[in-house]
């Protein structure tokens, strides 16, 4: 999908959609919102989902899933693959605000996320992952997930991170250097000319078990840990709210 500017408004440039993966469009003021949808009902081994995105110039989009993403289990030797890819241009924004991918114990799940920014394109970006359904008392005692984000900007690399566990993931989660027995993260990434302004209120959101920094005076990177998916949200979505101006899609409040 791409975006153009019309009348002071960001609308739909371009759309080729296939198999289960549907974006719909609903009606907005301004910023072009985009829902993705797995028809599929979720994600198991030997699935394959791709999506590109170009925002040009001068346009905001934002983009975000309809409820939870899930990756059920899979069979031996197959993996689900989820790839993405965005393209930035100046004086653009893109809010890539996906809701939670909830891994199923036995899934075997490999996702990538590449945005290219142009030297003046903005982004608000967030990844949140929950280990299990813990409300039904699952723990994920047998899993493989790895998990890629690389954004660039101009052409440089601006923010790499990765994920790979495997095998018993809760026994790893418990352990204290990586993530102390908590069952839900999320990471977010912040590029604006005002990131510096945030970092204080950010980090009071965030509370114990959450960290923010800044890697540059427009770039704000944050990570959180959580016991669960509502105390997760708990804590996310006022820095969510904060760093998109109170402009958070309808999908995230419900």
């Amino acid at each position: 999908m791409s975006s153009k500017a019309f009348e002071g408004r960001s609308v739909l440039a371009g759309l080729r959609q296939s198999g289960a993966f549907k974006v719909l469009f609903p009606r907005s003021q301004g910023t072009l919102q985009a829902i993705l949808i797995n028809t599929a009902g979720g994600v198991t081994g030997g699935d394959r989902f791709a999506l590109e995105a170009g925002v040009a110039a001068s346009t905001h989009v934002s983009l975000t899933t309809q409820a939870a993403e899930r990756a059920y289990r899979a069979q031996p030797g197959e993996t689900g693959r989820i790839q993405a890819q965005a393209t930035v241009c100046d004086d653009a924004c893109l809010h890539w605000l996906p809701q939670e991918l909830i891994l199923y114990n036995g899934c075997a799940i490999e996702r990538s996320l590449r945005i290219d920014l142009a030297a003046t394109g903005r982004l608000l970006m967030v990844e949140p992952v929950v280990f299990g359904r813990t409300a039904m008392g699952e723990t994920l005692r047998e899993g493989c997930f790895r998990d890629r984000i690389a954004i660039n900007r101009a052409g440089r690399p601006l923010y790499r991170d990765a994920v790979r566990l495997g095998g018993d993931i809760a026994a790893r989660l418990a352990r204290g250097a990586v993530a102390g027995g908590a069952v839900a993260m999320a990471s977010a990434l912040y590029v604006a000319p005002d990131a510096a302004s945030h970092l204080d209120r950010v980090r009071a959101a965030l509370g114990d078990t959450g960290g923010a920094s800044l890697l540059g005076q427009d770039v704000l990177a944050l990570r959180l840990i959580a016991s669960d998916s509502h105390v997760l949200r708990r804590h996310l979505l006022p820095v969510l709210d904060l760093l998109s101006q109170s402009n958070l899609p309808a999908s995230w409040r419900l």
